[in-house]
């Protein structure tokens, strides 16, 4: 996934920037705060969205599987997240091992606006989900 430019981090009662109709407190919030896991392998994709658009690197370096995680996570200040649409899932539930989230991500960089669509893979080891890689 392309890197965003850094949002102020919603307040509590703000709505979830993942676009999910919850509020930051009861969807995303405890995710990238630590206070909790995802449950599920569309809830991290929605909680790493998120980061990418407030800028949170380390929370995106922690839930990305240590096998294909990048050395260094340098988010790039041209991009803009702004809206998310998960398309499809296949498993990714609270008892599977593995999941499959696609999903388009909108962005705007330089005047110009833009759509991320991939599939990205997620695996479950213990009780934690983690972002495995991505087809664009």
């Amino acid at each position: 996934m392309p890197t965003a430019v850094p949002a102020p981090v919603p307040a509590a009662d703000d709505r979830c920037p993942c676009l999910s109709g919850s509020v930051f407190a009861e969807c995303c919030g405890p995710l990238l705060a630590g206070a909790r896991d995802a449950p599920t392998a569309v809830q991290l994709m929605r909680s790493r969205y998120t980061a990418f658009a407030v800028g949170a690197a380390e929370y995106l370096r922690s839930t990305w599987h240590p096998d294909t995680r990048p050395g260094a996570l340098e988010l790039e200040s041209e991009l803009r997240w702004y809206r998310l649409e998960i398309v499809d899932t296949e498993r990714g539930g609270p008892f599977d091992r593995d999941g499959i989230v696609e999903f388009r991500a909108r962005y705007r960089t330089d005047g110009e606006r833009g759509v991320l669509h991939e599939r990205s893979r997620f695996t479950r080891e213990g009780r934690r989900w983690l972002y495995v890689d991505g087809d664009a």
